[in-house]
């Protein structure tokens, strides 16, 4: 498998593709992040795309380039990164004893040297299931600023992991990466 650019600086994605044995190197994007889209898949997919193409055009051809964009939505509404403690606060009590979806979109892009575009994009959907949760409980977690930078406010792989009842899909999709699904696309690229 070729050596790829990953255009997000997350770390969770770092971690789950080191751990899953594909060589990659980190060039972040600065692309906007703003939709008029409503539809949670084609959101993360517009957005991976976007990231994808915006770290693509600084590389040379033959450069493969792999844009990643997470979201939670529940009840029609995108839930994305809190802006503060009590926007987060917000999230958990409306995740708090009910069902929602995560979102993963996926752009894997290519130029080769003639300029052709090379490109395969999909989103992954898992639901996942959040028991009930004390106003302690949110207080205890926003105060250890983990939520404070992952859509709907919690990550499923730390602390937070305790308050997940259940999931339905793939699990490292909920952590912001689908690495099945990731390396089936790239094994044949």
């Amino acid at each position: 498998m070729r050596n790829i650019i990953l255009a997000s600086g997350s770390p969770r994605r770092r971690d789950l593709l080191t751990t899953a044995g594909i060589s990659f190197e980190v060039r972040t994007s600065d692309a906007d992040e703003r939709t008029e889209l409503t539809d949670p898949a084609e959101v993360v997919q517009e957005l991976s795309c976007r990231k994808c193409l915006d770290v693509l055009r600084q590389m040379p051809s033959g450069t493969v380039v792999l844009g990643a964009d997470t979201i939670v939505a529940m009840d029609g509404t995108i839930l994305g990164k809190p802006e503060d403690e009590a926007d987060a606060r917000n999230m958990l009590r409306r995740l708090a004893g009910r069902a929602h979806d995560v979102y993963t979109g996926v752009t894997i892009a290519e130029q080769t040297a003639d300029g052709k575009l090379i490109r395969k994009q999909f989103a992954v959907r898992t639901a996942v299931l959040i028991g009930p949760l004390t106003e302690e409980e949110i207080s205890a977690y926003i105060a250890t600023g983990e939520p404070m930078d992952k859509a709907g406010a919690y990550g499923i792989q730390g602390v937070f992991s305790r308050h997940v009842e259940q999931i339905s899909g793939d699990y490292f999709n909920v952590v912001g990466l689908p690495v099945h699904a990731v390396y089936e696309a790239l094994k044949n690229w």
